[in-house]
């Protein structure tokens, strides 16, 4: 019974561990040009390897609509996963929405209204 215990606790701590290493990116700046149409978003996501441990899919939405899906087996930097479309049907008022996905645990969603 003692060892059953002693597994229970080291395996709460490892748990623990790792969910204080893995999150969901922090923020996500996104800039539409209307004149160039295109879309650049910053997905804030910071990370000491970006190896094991990063943004692993972007998800670009028009007006709700999935446009554009991309999925990464590394983040470029150790602060964010930076991306850049072209999306040529956005026009004046449309919503474009980025959602970035952890590969570990959690997703961000912002949206922009074009202007």
């Amino acid at each position: 019974m003692k060892k059953v215990l002693i597994s229970m606790v080291f395996m709460a701590m490892v748990l623990a561990n790792l969910s204080a290493y893995a999150h969901p990116p922090s923020d996500i700046i996104i800039t539409y040009d209307m004149q160039t149409k295109v879309l650049h978003a910053v997905i804030m996501h910071n990370t000491m390897n970006t190896v094991k441990h990063y943004i692993k899919k972007v998800e670009v939405a028009l007006d709700n609509k999935p446009i554009i899906t991309q999925t990464f087996a590394l983040q470029g930097n150790n602060v964010s996963q930076d991306v850049t479309y072209i999306v040529p049907d956005a026009k004046l008022g449309d919503k474009i929405s980025v959602e970035g996905e952890c590969n570990i645990s959690g997703t961000l969603k912002k949206e922009t209204t074009v202007k």
